[in-house]
């Protein structure tokens, strides 16, 4: 039986024009590396006969990374939203995720930073900080 540790857990981000590497993204929070929201699928809508119809929609995905305010990877975001407000243009990403604890890999593609803080906030210790990232397209596969 597999574990479900994410302790092995790997992100890397390419951001065109900026990184074109795929970077390793390191630092992070404890209680939230990253998460996605729930994505609706379906449209749904009821006729005047009480009858449900529903067709399938497309829904971007949106992705929280959490990062510890002395990460590494702080400095990657930052050129992000910097070289944005400059350009005054968005830079497209793509990512993959490994999470070799259940053999997944999933591959996010056309992705645009969409939040992000422009500082951590200031409690007893620095707290982590999260950005968020819309992605076009996320597909898992066997690892």
């Amino acid at each position: 039986m597999a574990t479900i540790t994410s302790a092995n857990s790997v992100l890397t981000l390419a951001i065109t024009n900026l990184y074109a590497t795929p970077q390793t993204i390191q630092g992070w929070s404890a209680d939230d590396a990253f998460a996605s929201d729930a994505v609706e699928m379906a449209e749904t809508v009821f006729g005047i006969d009480g009858q449900l119809s529903g067709g399938f929609v497309f829904n971007p995905v949106n992705m929280t990374i959490t990062i510890m305010p002395n990460s590494p990877s702080q400095t990657i975001f930052e050129t992000w939203v910097s070289a944005t407000k400059i350009a005054r243009e968005v830079y497209t990403a793509n990512a993959t995720i490994t999470l070799p604890a259940i053999n997944r890999k999933y591959t996010l593609t056309k992705g645009y930073l969409v939040s992000a803080k422009p500082f951590p906030d200031v409690k007893k210790t620095l707290q982590p900080t999260p950005f968020i990232i819309r992605w076009e397209s996320v597909v898992g596969a066997p690892y």
